[in-house]
């Protein structure tokens, strides 16, 4: 593994520290671990007790570890995640956690629509915008947001998702570069399918996408550590899913819209 610069250590003698969401397992948990490798304390968060086992795995890597269940989808939540440093700064944020939603829009819950909403995206700035304000006041700091190629192309049969990550793959650029010239960097991971437990909980196993075989969750995440440490814009994991991503900028919507109804439509549904 290449030797990283870390953040400059604050005057109080402490480790850099880094706050990572949705960190429970899958690329979260996988970011988590690469940040402990570099030395960097650890506040982590997650809506699921398994966020506890998580911290333990990643103390026994000999840096300190701080876990909290709370629901990041409110404003209550991420102030809870805030307090947690007390009052360290923050050197670098990894703003991970996201909820999907499969089936046709109509058939959804309207409760489970606002979640992925508060989640991905309301819960997301609110967080973003606390930590990067302490970050530009000190002149540093590094963020990572992980967005999706799934942005890239209207989400049939997975609509909100693919809106809200669409916002989020926007958004970072337009914040990196009003950070610009401030010593913050502000980096975004567009990861394709990956192995996790997120079309589970989507309920998007009965899928073409949810059956494949995905990426793995430590590749992507070592890829966008990596970036978010160079201090680039962007980056997309894979060499599948960049050739995907280049394609959708130059393929009609509607032409998009109907591939992806092919990988997300629920197989129940297919004539």
């Amino acid at each position: 593994m290449a030797s990283i610069n870390l953040p400059k250590v604050p005057m109080t003698g402490t480790r850099a520290l880094a706050l990572v969401t949705g960190a429970s397992s899958g690329i979260g948990f996988q970011l988590a671990r690469r940040c402990a490798e570099e030395g960097f304390d650890l506040v982590i968060a997650a809506d699921e007790p398994q966020i506890q086992l998580a911290a333990r795995q990643l103390s026994s890597m000999g840096v300190r570890v701080s876990a909290l269940q709370v629901d990041l989808a409110t404003r209550e939540g991420v102030d809870q995640l805030l307090a947690a440093t007390q009052g360290r700064p923050i050197d670098a944020l990894l703003a991970n956690a996201g909820r999907g939603l499969g089936h046709a829009f109509l058939e959804q819950d309207f409760e489970d629509v606002a979640k992925v909403v508060n989640t991905n995206v309301l819960g997301t700035l609110y967080l973003l915008q606390r930590v990067a304000s302490q970050m530009r006041d000190r002149a540093e700091g590094r963020i990572l947001i992980t967005g999706s190629i799934a942005g890239f192309m209207p989400g049939t049969y997975q609509a909100v998702y693919n809106a809200t990550k669409a916002f989020i793959d926007s958004f970072s650029w337009a914040l990196r570069h009003e950070l610009k010239d401030t010593g913050v960097t502000v980096t975004c991971l567009m990861p394709g399918p990956t192995e996790t437990a997120f079309f589970q909980r989507a309920d998007m196993l009965d899928t073409q996408v949810g059956q494949e075989r995905k990426a793995d969750p430590a590749e992507v995440a070592q890829i966008g550590f990596q970036a978010m440490m160079d201090g680039d814009g962007d980056v997309v994991a894979g060499w599948k899913n960049k050739l995907q991503a280049a394609l959708a900028h130059v393929t009609p919507s509607a032409l998009l819209a109907e591939q992806h109804r092919k990988m997300a439509e629920p197989r129940s549904l297919r004539h």
